[in-house]
């Protein structure tokens, strides 16, 4: 039977993370190599412990990460971690999420330069690179984990190897000013509803949709996942589907998620098959499209080219039913530290401190934007965004971040598929009968 990993963070954590402050892409298609032949955990930590104790020269971790969006504010905190710990340099290289960042994982790996520290998505992704992650079930910031953010991360043995990055939600960013210019009064939560709007943007001369399907993880990951998280039981619906006893072409939610796509094609920006991520953002924080397929990762660029845009979320609706008015939320991604460091204790000393110190959660929330997944980080400086990602998760209101539980590979062929029906190739029934194929092929 296949494990089924973390398929959302728990709606009362997401509640506890507001409640805290009062008191106070990646996906598992990516196998990783086989392990290179360098030092054991073991080793590693007496190394880097005789080499503070001996005052010698500072040791220098590396951090391997993929979030594009905070790369210059990282390497600002990592300056701050520095003159706390003047024993402890960090190295940090930041490749784009997706095909690019794992590929770059692994061919460091192959060639035995594996990073100190490195993201990984959680689940199947955990299994496949668990050869290469350190047990972090004893660090300080595991007793305020917030319910079920670690899960993607624990195994069956029921140790931890790996901490959350953030919380994080999405759905349609919408632009308010816009919004009002085209008289829209009642903001969509039916894909009636969303459909009248973005009928209203267009008769007022406004792009409705800005799609960046030139991404494969923005509509084989993210917009896929809406049709999984849409079932009745997305972990039950994903182990049928491994069994045999369901399928994607007899299921009535994916005949329905059509709906969505063919309303994102009908209201897009022009020529969405060559729009990749910048120009996606770019066309929504400039003004040029009403709403974006993001979620509140994107406030750091957004900020960049209108730091006084005034924009919120929306569901991502496949119907009519009340269950559609739902955004989805989970932890996304995980730094993980590698076991065959040499120097293991000294990337736990900064991934606590990341957590754990006031510059470092000053960072997480203030710089980064980032919803924390820790009950000891003060929440009142979210931005308004992460605000009303938090306001949907304590209405219950969310779907969990599931395809880190999906085949490897899935995502990037659901990808190729909906690229196929956007270019108007293929049918919407022959959509379902590939993306079953390709899940047969690669479970």
């Amino acid at each position: 039977m296949k494990k089924i990993g973390m398929l959302g963070v728990s709606m009362v954590g997401l509640a506890m993370a507001v409640s805290a402050c009062g008191s106070n892409d990646n996906s598992a298609e990516n196998a990783a190599p086989a392990a290179s032949g360098t030092a054991s955990a073991s080793s590693a930590t007496t190394a880097s412990a005789s080499t503070a104790a001996s005052g010698g020269d500072p040791v220098t971790i590396k951090v391997f990460q993929l979030k594009v969006e905070i790369a210059d504010k990282f390497e600002a905190m990592v300056k701050e971690f520095e003159a706390e710990h003047p024993d402890i340099k960090v190295e940090a290289e930041t490749v784009g999420g997706g095909t690019g960042y794992m590929d770059a994982l692994k061919a460091k790996f192959a060639a035995g330069e594996g990073p100190d520290i490195f993201n990984n998505g959680g689940a199947k992704e955990m299994q496949l690179w668990k050869e290469h992650l350190a047990d972090l079930s004893d660090q300080p910031w595991v007793s305020h984990l917030l319910p079920g953010t670690g899960d993607g991360m624990k195994d069956t043995d029921g140790k931890l190897y790996g901490m959350p990055m953030n919380m994080e939600g999405y759905g349609y960013l919408y632009n308010k000013d816009l919004f009002t210019k085209a008289g829209i009064t009642e903001l969509p939560k039916t894909l009636t509803e969303l459909q009248a709007a973005a009928q209203k943007l267009k008769d007022a001369g406004i792009t409705p949709f800005a799609n960046g399907f030139a991404e494969w993880w923005i509509i084989g990951s993210h917009f896929t996942n809406v049709a999984f998280g849409q079932q009745s039981d997305p972990a039950a619906f994903i182990q049928q589907l491994n069994d045999g006893t369901a399928t994607i072409p007899d299921n009535a939610v994916f005949k329905q998620f059509q709906n969505l796509m063919d309303t994102t094609i009908k209201y897009s920006n022009d020529n969405p098959l060559t729009t990749d991520y910048n120009t996606q953002v770019t066309l929504f924080a400039s003004g040029k499209a009403a709403m974006l397929q993001q979620g509140n990762w994107v406030e750091g660029m957004i900020a960049d080219i209108d730091p006084n845009l005034s924009y919120g979320i929306l569901p991502m609706p496949i119907n009519d039913e009340a269950t559609s008015d739902r955004i989805v939320a989970g932890v996304p991604n995980n730094w993980a530290v590698n076991k065959n460091s040499e120097h293991v204790e000294a990337a736990k000393t900064f991934l606590d401190w990341m957590v754990s110190s006031p510059a470092g959660q000053k960072y997480m929330t203030e710089q980064f934007g980032f919803i924390p997944a820790f009950d000891n980080i003060p929440t009142d400086k979210l931005s308004q965004l992460s605000q009303d990602i938090v306001a949907y998760s304590k209405e219950g209101k969310t779907i969990p971040m599931i395809w880190t539980s999906w085949p490897d590979g899935a995502n990037k062929e659901f990808a190729a598929v909906l690229q196929e029906y956007s270019a108007g190739k293929i049918k919407w029934d022959e959509v379902l009968k590939k993306m079953q194929e390709s899940w047969n092929n690669l479970k």
